[in-house]
């Protein structure tokens, strides 16, 4: 949840840290801090709030140049956003420094002891515990690495521990569980970060650290052992995308920006994907076809945004493949204690790579013999490492904390495992499996024409400012493109938003109505399971009672127009693949509306990017 950086090499620490900081402050606001070793002394300053008070504060008091230096944006889970809870945290003697992303769940029996030995708390952190426990490890006489073993066997829980000692400068030592960080290699220098957003200004060769390993970090070595001393060998992997792809690039905010890159980010997503005779190939697929085939259930993990592409994902698979699908939260996954065996293949999908309830879920079906198959953009994340197989969906970084090209992207994803699975079990032919793959191909085209509604859907969120409640409709795959658009709203504008299946209305929603209220409807293709007239049917309802419909149709649907008070166009594709220009308009206008308001929309009040916590 929290972002993470630490440096050691010739160039200003500060400096060094602060710019990876500003980078990493998607994954968590509530405070920032650092801390630096400079000839034998310790220096550590700390501010609640964005990133912006601490350089402040160091802009009017500045900390010594030091060559090494760590430090955190938080996102708050003990303690409120303040100074005092803010990191790094030290020891009793302020000789070690520790920035720490996580839980650690023992934390109240480690804290009463240290407290029956009389050591005196600052703050209401796990983390400060961890702090004190050890530097007192390095005043007995062990170095920093040794002290981090002892320590991190006696934590329970999810942990990124990053920690400095005034007695070893030039030295930074850090530990994995259950939380991410990989390593930059650089030349003479090298960086730790929570994300390689931290350092890819300065290098795109990385170190991924797997499960419950310690990495040892001077200006010109790296060594890796697990939580016992051994070593391990850790591995490489080369960065694909350049800083101009973590920059605005002029926009105002990065989801924006993000918005805007939806074209490209799909194409990207569709890249490879074929063999010159047309087959489709998943290069990181790793299960035979014998395993595909024996698959009898599919169910679909994921939180958030993620749990609604994979609501989109049962549609297609369950069409194409005729394979039942299941669509869970992963947070509720393993607590109904699911039905599952080694014919259950699990999708896990995550944007990170590292969502803890996700993470935990997969843990389970694996331990039932079930397959997993990730669905992921961050290449050496924990979820992919733990999975069978993984599909990435190459969305670049998406820096804003409200997902959109990931959201896009893993939709691809979905379409592209569905019509795999097909093609292993037959269940589609060749020429039905190419002439989808077309129409996904086309998609980038179809993307960027919607995005030419834009100043259309931003005169449509200035008109509604002042509302307090926007509801969205949508039947069969547009379902959860409505809860999708209802979640942005929610996520940006802090408003009341609710998506709802058309056809529920009836049954209780429809109350919800009153004169005014804006509408968003999510109208299906026509020709299909007269979804199209019964979504019709309830746009009338909300009309008759006083709603304001804003209503995203395909071009040439003129039966709409009688009972839309607004109309955006939206090209002719698919019904099941109408979510991937459905939802644009929905993001657009999230985005305007919380700029309108005056919101922060790249960071949302008590919001992260990466819920690396249960």
């Amino acid at each position: 949840m929290c972002g993470i950086v630490g440096y050691v090499g010739p160039r200003s620490a500060e400096d060094a840290v602060i710019d990876g900081l500003r980078r990493l402050e998607y994954r968590g606001y509530d405070s920032a801090g650092i801390a630096v070793v400079h000839d034998g002394v310790l220096t550590v300053e700390k501010r609640a709030g964005k990133l912006a008070n601490l350089e402040k504060v160091l802009g009017e008091t500045p900390i010594p140049l030091a060559e090494v230096g760590i430090g955190h944006t938080r996102w708050a889970t003990h303690g409120p956003p303040n100074d005092v809870n803010a990191h790094p945290h030290t020891g009793a003697e302020r000789r070690v420094a520790l920035v720490h992303n996580g839980i650690i769940e023992n934390f109240l029996e480690l804290r009463a002891r240290l407290e029956a030995d009389d050591h005196e708390l600052l703050s209401d952190t796990d983390t400060e515990i961890v702090a004190q426990l050890l530097e007192l490890q390095v005043q007995s006489g062990e170095d920093l690495a040794t002290a981090m073993q002892r320590v991190c066997q006696t934590l329970d829980g999810a942990f990124t521990l990053v920690a400095i000692d005034a007695a070893e400068p030039g030295k930074v030592v850090a530990a994995r569980r259950n939380s991410p960080l990989v390593v930059g290699l650089g030349d003479g220098e090298n960086f730790l970060g929570s994300d390689v957003a931290a350092f890819i200004e300065h290098t795109r060769d990385a170190l991924e650290l797997g499960q419950d390993q310690i990495v040892v970090m001077t200006r010109d070595a790296v060594e890796v052992t697990d939580f016992w001393g051994r070593p391990v060998q850790a591995r490489r992997f080369h960065v694909d995308w350049d800083l101009s792809a973590a920059e605005k690039d002029g926009h105002d905010w990065f989801m924006r920006k993000e918005i805007l890159e939806q074209p490209r980010a799909v194409a990207d997503s569709l890249i490879g994907r074929r063999t010159p005779s047309g087959q489709l190939q998943l290069d990181e697929m790793r299960l035979a076809d014998e395993e595909l085939r024996d698959v009898d259930k599919i169910i679909i993990i994921a939180c958030g945004t993620s749990f609604y592409a994979g609501m989109v994902a049962k549609y297609a698979i369950e069409h194409w493949t005729r394979t039942p699908v299941e669509v869970e939260l992963a947070s509720e996954f393993r607590y109904r204690d699911p039905i599952i065996d080694a014919t259950t293949l699990i999708v896990a999908i995550s944007q990170s790579g590292e969502t803890a309830d996700t993470l935990q879920a997969i843990r389970h079906a694996r331990s039932q013999r079930a397959k997993v198959l990730a669905i992921c953009n961050t290449n050496g994340s924990s979820i992919p490492r733990e999975s069978d197989a993984v599909i990435y969906t190459h969305a670049g970084p998406e820096i804003g904390v409200a997902s959109t090209k990931g959201f896009l992207t893993q939709l691809v994803a979905c379409y592209l495992l569905a019509l795999y699975i097909a093609q292993v079990k037959g269940t589609r032919f060749g020429d039905e499996i190419d002439e989808i793959m077309r129409h996904l191909e086309a998609m980038p085209d179809h993307i960027e024409t919607v995005l030419g509604t834009a100043e259309q859907v931003y005169g449509l969120a200035a008109e509604h400012a002042s509302t307090r409640s926007v509801l969205f409709l949508g039947r069969h795959a547009g379902y959860p493109v409505a809860l999708e658009g209802a979640l942005k709203l929610k996520e940006l504008a802090y408003l009341h938003a609710e998506g709802f299946a058309a056809g529920e209305l009836k049954h209780g929603p429809i109350a919800l109505v009153e004169d005014g209220l804006p509408v968003l409807c999510v109208v299906p293709p026509k020709g299909r399971d007269q979804l199209h007239g019964k979504m019709l049917s309830g746009i009338q309802e909300v009309r008759a009672r006083g709603a304001r419909t804003i209503c995203l149709a395909e071009e040439g649907d003129d039966s709409i127009e009688p009972y839309a008070d607004a109309l955006i166009r939206l090209p002719k594709v698919p019904v099941l693949l109408q979510p991937l220009v459905s939802i644009v308009p929905l993001q657009l206008f999230a985005c305007e509306l919380a700029t309108v308001l005056g919101h922060d929309v790249d960071q949302p009040r008590n919001l992260a990017k990466s819920v690396t916590v249960e």
